[in-house]
């Protein structure tokens, strides 16, 4: 049969167009599918979707800590009142803020009346002492003449009763003479013990009463923290417990427990906890008062020793949904997101560690940064980081040794 007859007879030509046509479908998805589903190599792994740090959970030495948050007060408080009444100010040597001296004049009191009053009992006492010395001559020669008869027993009595009243009218003069002189010292107002002004009340020119407060000051600049704490906290904290204040401003200060409040508030449940601040922590210089005031409101740490805990760096955990998970990195390169109980937090958030409750095997391997990026399942790549702890063991030993030295 030519290609004449092929084409000339009709069923033959539509049976091979239909052929033809066949075999291009068949070519066109054989491709499309090559090309759409290409078939992985045999043992390759998914491409990664993070390059990441990874540390291991291991088990430290991490001091417990118990917060807490209180009052900052003075240790105590003194007044300095006029002791005096009816005298008018006359001038003030002394303003809210200065530390003063025991002894340092705080504050003068005008003394010109006092002064006359003084001068007006001396010359009281004078007058005495001068009668005294006649009653004193006349009951010697009244002895002298007792066995004689020359005057009666009467006259002789009356003599020696007006030596005796002399001398007590004397001793009257110089005590009035006293209380003057007292009232003299006191128009001058002299600090009680060394301390900070905190509160002047008195005024120039003002007239005082006896008693009445002209400076408040805080004793010795000392100042203390009263924490709050429950009735279950305050057997935590024995007495001599140090403690580490922080001040609404950023400073903090050395404490010690001096003395847990025998009772507790009724209405609150929370008992008082005296904490003796002792000074800046180092390395600051600036002193104390500072970066503390008497009634500000502080937050504070005791230091209730040490325990052994299984620690992560605080950049490995993530919050989600109100829990706390972590991501370890399994053999295949693949992370598993692990749900974890934390507790005590050591350092800041850039760079300490949190204790890890339960949830996480010891030795796990954890993703330590970019945790927040990363799902359960992800792929991988992790990169080798230097230990810190080989090249700053040393350091650290050295200062802790340095800071049990006395």
């Amino acid at each position: 049969m030519n290609v004449l007859t092929v084409l000339t007879h009709p069923r033959l030509a539509l049976g091979l167009l239909a052929f033809g046509v066949l075999l291009i479908a068949s070519g066109l998805l054989a491709g499309t599918s090559l090309a759409a589903d290409p078939k992985p190599a045999a043992g390759a792994l998914a491409k990664p979707a993070l390059t990441v740090n990874t540390v291991q959970a291991t088990t430290r030495s991490i001091p417990t800590v118990l917060a807490a948050n209180g009052n900052v007060l003075a240790w105590q408080e003194a007044s300095v009142g006029a002791e005096i009444g009816g005298v008018r100010v006359q001038e003030l040597h002394a303003n809210v803020g200065d530390t003063v001296q025991r002894g340092q004049l705080l504050a003068s009191l005008v003394a010109d009346g006092v002064q006359a009053d003084v001068a007006l009992a001396r010359a009281q006492l004078a007058e005495a002492q001068a009668n005294s010395v006649d009653a004193l001559a006349n009951a010697e020669r009244a002895r002298s003449l007792q066995n004689t008869g020359a005057i009666s027993a009467q006259q002789i009595a009356q003599l020696l009763t007006a030596e005796q009243t002399a001398k007590a009218r004397v001793e009257s003069a110089k005590a009035a003479l006293d209380a003057q002189l007292l009232r003299l010292k006191h128009t001058q107002v002299l600090a009680p013990d060394s301390g900070t002004i905190t509160q002047r009340s008195a005024a120039l020119g003002a007239v005082v009463g006896a008693g009445s407060e002209m400076f408040r000051m805080v004793r010795q600049g000392r100042l203390e923290w009263r924490a709050e704490l429950t009735s279950a906290e305050l057997s935590r904290v024995p007495v001599g417990t140090s403690v580490v204040v922080s001040a609404p401003g950023g400073a903090q200060a050395q404490g010690r427990v001096r003395m847990v409040a025998p009772t507790v508030d009724p209405q609150t449940r929370l008992g008082l906890v005296y904490v003796d601040l002792l000074g800046p922590v180092a390395p600051s210089k600036a002193p104390l008062s500072q970066g503390f005031k008497p009634g500000m409101y502080a937050q504070g740490s005791f230091m209730l020793g040490k325990s052994d805990a299984l620690t992560i760096p605080q950049q490995a955990v993530v919050v989600r949904d109100g829990f706390s998970y972590c991501f370890a990195v399994q053999p295949d390169g693949r992370v598993a997101q692990l749900k974890i109980s934390t507790g005590r937090r050591v350092g800041d958030a850039s760079g300490g560690l949190i204790e890890v409750l339960g949830g996480l095997p010891q030795g796990a391997v954890v993703v330590a940064g970019g945790a927040g990026f990363l799902n359960d399942g992800d792929t991988v790549k992790t990169v080798a980081t230097a230990p810190k702890a080989t090249t700053t063991a040393p350091k650290a030993a050295a200062a802790a040794s340095a800071a049990r030295a006395p």
